[in-house]
């Protein structure tokens, strides 16, 4: 059907002021809604208390409030400007929850202006955490156990019932703000306490904890016609017990099986569809790593930090697709802005992997606990596109810009055996590298993985960059002599099957006529393929970082671009976007 012709002006509500736990991601979204409803007609107003963002600009709305974003001031706008209908769900748990307060004041009702997108009843059933819960029994799907708590005298059955440790989950707040892991009676009645303080509902959700199971989540997409797809799915390096915006993402998933695979998307498109939610929206799903069991967490009826990250990995604009369904338009109506040839029906394949990498603010804040759990803390997020997980996880962490270009961290190199096992079991900002270091000092795969309950697929790429990276220091003397001479004519090409020759150790290659210099030469393109920094080479080699990179070029191994376009070639592309790696050839 055709957009509706009855939504002439639409208010937009932003996210806020940029705090942990809500970052830019949510300008982006609304920038990015706001530019689809003037492409379709639409008369903007925009409401955002944040002046510091490009969703302010006096270009992106045709007007726009800089106002405190509460109901009395909401309700000045609408008074004003009399649109027809209300945008809430690009703007973070802000927008969302000043909505449903002037949903419940009857201000829309009074002004005539229409809730667009999911519906009020909707929103409802997935923020309140009693109605949730009701709705995944009706569908069949599994929930942990739990109980709904509205006074802090509600806690005991859930001591009762000797379940250690439980998750407090607040209703209605943003980041996990509020809620924590309990592991005895004190800590449980702690959490809970400040969780109803914090809650725009004073309810918090109690639930078992599922220790060491992977968290997974899909962004779904579903018009008014009732058509749904997965724009995305991903996964976190992290088991459960770090909130997502804390934990390092990898989209697509990588342990996953095609079963586990379509299980999950099967349930996350049925959630979708019951809720009736119109536009983006964000399920997140724990997985048994010994089984199929799974359990629907949470869903976020709305425009999230992961539909951000969705956004960029895959080409797909979830903000803008969201907003044209809102005024109507069915997903088969909507034109793929990337291909400029397929329609926003067509899910997007990717070819490639990305990587999101939180930043943390400990390094201005250095008294603060840097231990992460369900309350997000990370200040903002880095994402990296390339062939591989290794490329990417190692694009993620110099993108960081925290002073560290590799798989090595001071702190964490200083810290005694007892020490490092410590930091691998309590996950925070430095896991990644107490991890790394452990295996530098010989720790197997199963022992840390019995610490951290990391999937042993990940822990097997960090062990493999690291022998990586051991080899490189051997082999820095063959390096720093090829420049010293000058001899930098040879240039072999990546074997075909590269890990049959990592499988070989060096007496081996030499008796099959590898030299040395061969070695070296082979492990430089190894080195870039899989992303470590020019920087890190040189400094194994001890040579200056600009004489590595010129021999690196002299050899040919220079990077390649790769396209981003939402459907892995399948289609020519009109805008694409493009990533660097240390390929063959370029796409372009």
């Amino acid at each position: 059907m055709p957009r509706d012709p009855n939504i002439k002006r639409v208010m937009v509500i932003g996210s806020g002021p940029i705090i942990i736990g809500q970052a830019a991601e949510f300008d982006y979204a609304g920038a990015q809604a706001c530019r689809a409803l003037r492409e379709e007609g639409v008369y903007v107003i925009l409401i955002n208390s944040n002046p510091a963002t490009i969703m302010t600009d006096t270009e992106m709305a045709d007007r726009v409030y800089i106002e405190p974003l509460n109901v009395e001031f909401a309700e000045r706008v609408i008074a004003k400007e009399r649109p027809d209908g209300l945008l809430a769900t690009l703007g973070g748990q802000t927008g969302l929850n000043l909505a449903t307060l002037l949903a419940e004041a009857g201000i829309l009702e009074k002004y005539n202006v229409r809730l667009l997108g999911t519906p009020l009843a909707s929103i409802r059933q997935a923020e309140d955490r009693e109605e949730f819960r009701t709705l995944m029994r009706e569908l069949g799907e599994p929930v942990p156990e739990s109980w709904i708590v509205t006074d802090e005298s509600d806690i005991q059955p859930a001591i009762d019932s000797n379940i250690w440790p439980l998750i407090v989950r607040p209703a209605y707040t943003l980041g996990g703000t509020g809620g924590g892991i309990a592991l005895n009676e004190k800590q449980l009645r702690e959490i809970t306490k400040r969780g109803l303080a914090l809650s725009m509902r004073h309810q918090v959700m109690i639930e078992r904890y599922l220790m060491g199971w992977k968290e997974v989540e899909y962004e779904v997409m579903r018009d008014a016609n009732d058509t749904a797809i997965t724009v995305c799915n991903m996964e976190n390096f992290d088991p459960m017990g770090v909130h997502t915006g804390d934990s390092i993402v990898v989209a697509p998933s990588q342990t996953l099986s095609d079963k586990e695979y379509q299980m999950l998307r099967t349930a996350s498109l049925k959630i979708i569809r019951a809720l009736g939610i119109e536009g983006g929206c964000n399920v997140q799903l724990a997985l048994s790593p010994f089984s199929f069991d799974y359990y629907v967490i949470e869903v976020n009826p709305r425009v999230s930090r992961s539909s951000a990250l969705a956004s960029k990995a895959t080409g797909y604009p979830i903000a803008r697709v969201s907003a044209k369904i809102a005024t109507g338009l069915h997903l088969d109506e909507i034109e793929n802005a990337v291909t400029k040839k397929t329609l926003s029906c067509f899910e997007p394949a990717l070819d490639y992997c990305v990587v999101k990498f939180p930043r943390w603010p400990f390094d201005k804040f250095r008294s603060a606990d840097r231990t992460i759990s369900t309350q997000m803390k990370a200040t903002g997020e880095v994402m990296a596109i390339d062939r591989s997980f290794e490329s990417a996880f190692m694009k993620a962490i110099r993108s960081c810009e925290i002073g560290i270009y590799g798989l090595s961290n001071k702190s964490t190199q200083q810290l005694s055996d007892i020490q490092l096992e410590e930091a691998i079991r309590v996950p925070n900002d430095e896991r990644v590298w107490a991890i790394t270091e452990a295996f530098r000092r010989g720790m197997m795969i199963e022992e840390v993985y019995a610490l951290s309950y990391i999937d042993r697929w990940f822990l097997r790429k960090l062990q493999g960059l690291v022998g990586l990276e051991t080899r490189l220091k051997l082999n820095g003397t063959a390096i720093s002599r090829m420049i010293e001479s000058g001899d930098q004519h040879i240039i072999l090409e990546i074997p075909s099957n590269r890990e049959d020759f990592e499988k070989t150790d060096n007496a081996e290659k030499s008796q099959n006529g590898l030299s040395q210099h061969h070695l070296a030469i082979r492990l430089i393109r190894e080195a870039k393929r899989v992303g470590f920094a020019d920087r890190t080479v040189a400094e194994f080699a001890g040579v200056p970082e600009m004489k590595f990179r010129t021999l690196r070029k002299s050899l040919g191994i220079v990077p390649t671009y790769k396209m981003v376009d939402t459907c892995a070639a399948e289609f020519e592309a009109a805008t694409p976007y493009f990533y660097s790696c240390y390929d063959s050839e370029n796409e372009f």
